[in-house]
């Protein structure tokens, strides 16, 4: 695909060289959407773009950060914005937003589920998700903390592959280096964590989730077929970018957006 090859075309700058804090993104009376910028599509290959297409998912809990609309629209809107900004890839501006069952899943090769502590599939999820994944697509996931709602997405990513078993990743994996070569494996707490613990260091948002996990489940030849996103709201450093100077310098230009762009470049080229 075209937007497979370009993507090798990433622009020299940097990020701390071209990301600009976006100060209003969102002002009173505004769409949606904000004030992120709307650009044209190559009209001679209309569907050759990269989506960001989120899972419109179940859960058993109605609480707000462990819903499939965890940092929507904004964390999408903000990384698809980033990507046509910084990159050469060709990117959908409207991103998608679709059910596990609907049967245009597999027009969109990368889908990304979000506030997953709830989770809950039904067997038409499992089957359809199962399908999805052997079948070379791509899974992201985000934002949950601590055991408790480790062991929920567990219990579920379990019925969809009951094979295949999630294994931490190391900082050394190429996935931290594929553009932006990544110290540690980044923790991104949610906005309000983040400012109320300024300057102490701490970057979780729980005690029973201090460490970070970056767990990747891999097909039987090796291909990576999900990457779960343990103790941390990477999210957030996409959605709250234009909220607070100091968070998107700390979180959003250092952490967030290196990360979604080193992984996007390793699912596109694996």
């Amino acid at each position: 695909m075209r937007a497979r090859l370009a993507i090798l075309l990433f622009l020299a700058a940097t990020l701390a060289g071209a990301l600009v804090f976006a100060q209003s993104r969102r002002a009173p009376g505004q769409s949606a959407r904000g004030n992120v910028p709307v650009w044209e599509t190559d009209k001679e290959f209309p569907k050759d773009t990269f989506t960001f297409a989120r899972i419109r998912y179940k859960s058993w809990t109605q609480r707000q950060s462990m819903r499939w609309d965890t940092d929507y629209p904004d964390s999408d809107l903000n990384l698809s914005y980033r990507l046509q900004q910084m990159t050469a890839m060709r990117v959908d501006p409207q991103g998608k937003l679709i059910e596990l069952t609907d049967p245009d899943l597999y027009n969109y090769p990368f889908i990304f589920m979000s506030g997953v502590g709830g989770l809950e599939f039904d067997s038409e999820d499992v089957k359809a998700l199962r399908a999805y994944l052997l079948r070379g697509g791509f899974l992201l996931v985000d934002d949950f903390w601590g055991p408790e709602e480790w062991n929920n997405f567990y219990r579920e990513i379990k019925k969809v592959l009951p094979d295949h078993e999630p294994v931490e990743l190391g900082v050394e994996h190429e996935i931290f280096r594929m553009l932006f070569p990544l110290k540690e494996k980044p923790q991104m707490p949610n906005i309000y964590m983040a400012t109320r613990n300024k300057g102490s260091g701490i970057t979780w948002e729980r005690p029973d989730a201090k460490t970070p996990h970056y767990k990747a489940i891999f097909d039987k030849k090796g291909r990576m077929m999900a990457l779960i996103m343990h103790n941390t709201d990477t999210g957030d450093g996409w959605e709250e970018e234009a909220t607070d100077p100091w968070y998107f310098k700390e979180f959003s230009e250092k952490k967030a957006f290196p990360l979604g762009i080193n992984i996007l470049l390793y699912i596109m080229t694996h």
